[in-house]
């Protein structure tokens, strides 16, 4: 279904797309939502310009990289500097609240309902904005989480506290050596809890929301179900938009809504039960609510 397939893009206008959505919503039993890196920028998580400026001018000035993302991977010559990166990046994105609430007007609009969130943001903004904790799967990890760099083991640590010294004692973009954290095992160097390769720790934590939201999954297979697709990209289709493609072609009962501007599309297939709005998340959002 997904390798070889017609593409439908809605013509009809945003309004009447939002009305067919506002109707989804509440004649559903169940409400999947599907959260990729666009929902996060539409609450004003953004990696370049201005907010990039504010907290990164020193390492723009020094390093040359113009936007956060690329910063992470810098190859930086100590781990003292590539700490004092790495802290004010979690902190910025992960301890400070994003500026818009649009993670709470989403939450508005499903709070009532049977929902189950899939997202590959690691960012926490749903729990942050008051997101129940079971109903939630970050599959690609947290901004708030350290991992054993070898690993030597499957587990990870909470770093709230170990960042909010590095920020306190960085000087000149570099920690004290002495803050750089290591494994309590084996004493190479943590790193971030992020899939970036096959040494991403997939704890226990993980294993357990996977498996919340199989099980949710399978409670409301055969139910009127809305995929709800938010912000997602061609980054890793295969976690969020080509599953619930499928899952909606699978079940009758089962509508698919994607927001994304300039990119809501879906197949062919499961165009009469879809509904494609190209507009800003955040407007879109609004009008539901």
């Amino acid at each position: 279904m997904c390798s070889k397939m017609s593409i439908f893009k809605a013509t009809t206008s945003c309004s009447q797309q939002i009305e067919r959505l506002k109707a989804a919503l509440e004649g559903a039993e169940a409400v999947v939502i599907g959260a990729g890196s666009g929902l996060s920028t539409a609450a004003g998580f953004v990696y370049t310009g201005e907010r990039f400026d504010r907290y990164f001018s020193d390492f723009a000035a020094k390093y040359g990289f113009q936007d956060m993302y690329s910063g992470g991977f810098y190859p930086y010559s100590t781990l003292e500097e590539y700490w004092a990166y790495w802290s004010r990046y979690i902190t910025v994105n992960r301890y400070m609240d994003p500026p818009r609430p649009v993670y709470q007007n989403l939450l508005e609009l499903v709070k009532d309902k049977d929902y189950f969130v899939l997202t590959t943001n690691v960012d926490h903004c749903f729990q942050k904005a008051g997101f129940d904790k079971k109903r939630l799967f970050y599959t690609q990890g947290d901004y708030g989480l350290f991992q054993c760099s070898g690993p030597c083991h499957q587990e990870t640590l909470d770093n709230e506290g170990a960042i909010k010294a590095m920020m306190e004692q960085q000087k000149e973009m570099r920690i004290p050596f002495s803050l750089v954290p290591r494994c309590p095992h084996c004493g190479r160097p943590l790193t971030m809890n992020l899939r970036a390769d096959d040494k991403f720790v997939e704890d226990e934590g993980w294993h357990s929301a996977a498996q919340r939201y199989s099980d949710f999954l399978r409670r409301h297979g055969n139910t009127t179900v809305l995929f709800l697709e938010l912000g997602v990209g061609y980054n890793t289709p295969v976690i969020i938009k080509y599953p619930f493609w499928r899952m909606t072609a699978a079940n009758q009962r089962a509508t698919y809504a994607c927001i994304n501007l300039g990119e809501a599309i879906c197949p062919q297939e499961i165009a009469p039960r879809s509904i494609c709005i190209g507009g800003e998340i955040e407007a879109v959002l609004d009008n539901l609510i």
